[in-house]
């Protein structure tokens, strides 16, 4: 019926147009204003009447400011019981109110996609990250435009937009500097963007985007001698603001500002992390119990609440050789230091907001977490993507390659890419069970959000305990602007909202929640809150458990065992009432699967699909062969060649000078990535398998000048994941030199770097020239032909 009187209105307005005023607000953009001067033969018996702009928001309309740190949990900040400093995140709350029971949805696109659209994950198309997209429709990584973006909402009504940091919602294959554009951000409202689209960045030397166009980051950042991204971030950030200021001060702002931070890798300077120095020596399990302790005194939790215990599958910190204590302790310094680093920046933002009388005005949304602190970091690790592809390693491992870079001392720095143990995760989500990526736990869904106005928010230290998802930032925004979601955006019927205003509770702390049904789904790992109660089901996967389960395979979703509980009473998941209450279980369960299939995420572990089951599935471009003349530089590795993970031919023409130095091709970074170069003479390949194994093959003779024929054959030794790679090289069709790669990335190196021919900017892939990268041929690459060979 409400579809029907959508397109009878949408009929109307086409009928008699402007005619139509009290549809307006439903039909979005807002119908262009005709002027009203009188045209006569000449000017003379003409009226001119000069037109005023026509206003759609209210005088005192507040600016927006939505502030998202990525893959965190409550159980890290001083703000809630935790250990790592937030004094910013402290002064928001001492300014506003705080929810105790705010929600994501235990990963980052989808917790994104749902921010920004106010639906469910997987009704826009943000089941899996884009990485791992496939072509079920709750599944596809693109946010289709019957469900409008915020940003483009309130930039109709009046609002200037922006959005600084992490993306993460473009689908792969459409992130080249071609586009197409129409998944980017300013495509979904925003006026202005600078930041990243994908799902991470090296915080030293990260591949940016301004609006549609790629561009080099500056050297330094706030004043320093180095240049760090969250610091980058802000800057921006702040000069836009000020040109706010400038060039439309009657107009309210949004803005998105989501760094990327803490997500891994963990980067920071050494006077960051120092400040912990000894602060994490006696492990997770100590860390735990005593936030645990500190978050009841301090009326964060519920004095009754029960402390967790951990997995039988993860670490404790006496599992942990004496002999790698050191190391893990300081992974979490470097953690905390980061953190601490990104709150202060925060409070830069703040800062200039007060600074320009702003502030009183702002209604700010500080959402600690888009999912639970991340246990990818699995062992500990020095190179964080080994967990995305599946590829086992031991410690040791990863403290040899260290110790060849430098030592502990190099942990922060641009030479690792490193994330901490799965138990530091754990310990941050504390008092709950799970971590990012198990939707069937608070551990991995549940985020402590702050939110201020002062001009319109009383402080309360009360917390407030209503139960909310991201799905509602949208729809109380709306609320608070005095405005509805449209029905029509650019001529688009829109989907219904999803969330719900949280606007009754501001100024009640004791007031009835009113989202009374929730699901939430992440490969599998799944649950659904009714009126108090959860069901869940843990899933396939074990996030901190290294490679794929044994069996999973075979995994069939309605073999998972579920789990019963009413959070009312048992606020952290700690007794299973499944035996109980098998109706109440039952009933659940049955309602998941409706809720899953009236958003669209069906079917169950969907998000798998190209992870496990059907890796020739992962997004790529419909291309199968490239050509290249001269020099080419930053194409993104989501749409370039998988030269490591698949067979492939790499034929470059070259005018070979004496000696010859310098990349003839690189793809990745310094974390990981393969790389073809000359020195002094010699042609060199290197697979650096995410720093623990670096695979180096090299020419037996120099390489004679002149010019010559490349060939780098490189041949996948069986359909699986991580298969060997058989590569040979020729130089005018005679092998000079051979070998295998014993293990592979089947998923990618990284989650920002490029592709680069000629040269290898960002970060260097090879330590044979990290000091001298971007270390560029010092011959000339003709033309160069990529393609794959089966």
């Amino acid at each position: 019926m409400k579809t029907i009187f959508t397109t009878i209105k949408v009929v109307l307005l086409f009928i008699f147009g402007s005619n139509i005023n009290s549809f307006a607000q439903e039909i979005l953009p807002f119908p262009e204003k005709k002027s009203k001067s009188k045209a006569g033969v000449s000017m003379q018996n003409s009226t001119y009447i000069k037109s005023t702009p026509e206003k759609h928001l209210k005088k005192d309309a507040p600016n927006i400011l939505i502030i998202l740190i990525d893959d965190i949990g409550g159980g890290t900040t001083t703000t809630f019981g935790g250990e790592i400093n937030t004094p910013n995140l402290t002064r928001v709350a001492d300014m506003g109110v705080s929810y105790n029971r705010f929600h994501t949805t235990a990963m980052c696109s989808p917790t994104r996609a749902s921010i920004l659209t106010g639906r469910n994950h997987t009704k826009v198309g943000s089941g899996q990250v884009a990485e791992f997209a496939n072509n079920w429709d709750g599944y596809s990584s693109i946010i289709p435009k019957e469900s409008a973006a915020m940003a483009e909402v309130l930039k109709d009504y009046g609002y200037n937009t922006s959005a600084f940091g992490k993306w993460h919602n473009t689908p792969v294959d459409e992130t080249s500097s071609v586009g197409p554009f129409n998944h980017w951000p300013n495509a979904y409202g925003f006026d202005y963007f600078y930041g990243f689209l994908g799902g991470e960045a090296n915080q030293y030397e990260p591949h940016l985007v301004r609006n549609n166009t790629y561009v080099e980051h500056p050297k330094t950042s706030s004043g320093h001698d180095y240049y760090h991204l969250t610091e980058d971030l802000t800057d921006d950030a702040i000069k836009w603001l000020r040109d706010q200021q400038s060039f439309a001060p009657d107009k309210p702002f949004f803005m998105y500002w989501s760094p990327g931070a803490v997500h891994g890798p963990h980067h920071v300077t050494r006077e960051w992390s120092k400040k912990y120095e000894g602060k994490f020596d006696d492990g997770w399990d100590n860390y735990r119990k005593r936030v645990f302790k500190r978050q009841k005194e301090m009326g964060w939790i519920p004095g009754n609440s029960v402390l967790t215990e951990r997995d039988s599958t993860m670490q404790g910190w006496d599992d942990i050789p004496d002999d790698q204590r050191e190391f893990q302790s300081q992974l979490m310094e470097v953690f905390a230091g980061f953190t601490e680093h990104t709150d202060y920046n925060v409070g830069r933002i703040i800062d200039e907001l007060e600074a320009q009388g702003e502030l009183d005005n702002t209604l700010i949304f500080y959402i600690w977490g888009d999912n639970g602190s991340s246990s990818e970091g699995q062992k500990g690790t020095i190179s964080e993507l080994l967990s995305l592809n599946g590829i086992k390693s031991n410690v040791e491992d990863h403290i040899k390659a260290l110790d060849e870079l430098g030592g502990l001392e190099v942990l922060g720095t641009d030479k690792v890419h490193n994330m901490y143990h799965a138990g530091w995760a754990w310990a941050g989500s504390t008092p709950y069970k799970g971590t990012k990526l198990t939707a069937s736990y608070l551990g991995g869904t549940r985020n402590p959000m702050v939110v201020a106005w002062p001009k319109a928010i009383k402080h309360d230290s009360i917390p407030h305990a209503q139960f909310h998802h991201v799905n509602d930032i949208v729809p109380t925004v709306y609320d608070v602007v005095g405005i509805e979601a449209p029905q029509v955006v650019n001529g688009v019927t829109q989907t219904e909202i999803d969330g719900v205003s949280m606007a009754y509770s501001f100024n009640d702390a004791k007031a009835e929640g009113t989202l009374k049904t929730q699901f939430f789904d992440i490969m599998g790992s799944r649950s659904i809150y009714s009126d108090g109660w959860i069901a869940c089901t843990f899933g396939p996967r074990i996030p901190w458990v290294q490679g794929f389960p044994a069996g999973i395979e075979n995994w069939r979703p309605e073999n998972d065992k579920w789990e019963l509980y009413n959070i009312n009473e048992d606020w952290t998941e700690s007794n299973d009432l499944a035996a109980e209450y098998p109706e109440k279980l039952e009933e659940l369960k049955e309602l998941f699967l409706v809720e899953a299939t009236k958003y669209d995420d069906l079917p169950i572990g969907g998000g798998l699909w190209s992870v496990i089951y059907h890796p020739e599935d992962l997004p790529r471009t419909p291309y199968n062969e490239w050509h290249f003349t001269g020099r080419m530089e930053r194409m993104p590795e989501g749409i370039a060649p998988k030269l490591g993970r698949a067979s492939n031919t790499v034929e470059m023409e070259v005018e070979m000078p004496k000696n010859a130095n310098g990349v003839l091709y690189a793809l990745g970074d310094f974390s990981g990535g393969l790389t073809c170069f000359m020195k002094n003479g010699y042609l060199y390949y290197e697979y650096n398998l995410f720093e623990i194994k670096r695979f180096r093959f090299k020419s037996a003779q120099k390489i004679k000048p002149g010019k010559v024929k490349l060939e780098v054959i490189s041949t996948m030794t069986a359909r699986k994941g991580n298969a060997p790679l058989d590569v040979v090289i020729k130089i005018n069709g005679e092998v000079v030199t051979k070998g295998q790669v014993p293990t592979t990335a089947p998923v990618g190196f990284t989650g920002n770097d490029c592709l680069d021919l000629g040269t290898d900017l960002g970060s260097p892939v090879s330590t044979m020239y990290y000091d001298k990268a971007p270390y560029k041929f010092n011959g000339e690459i003709i033309k160069t032909k990529i393609f794959y060979t089966k």
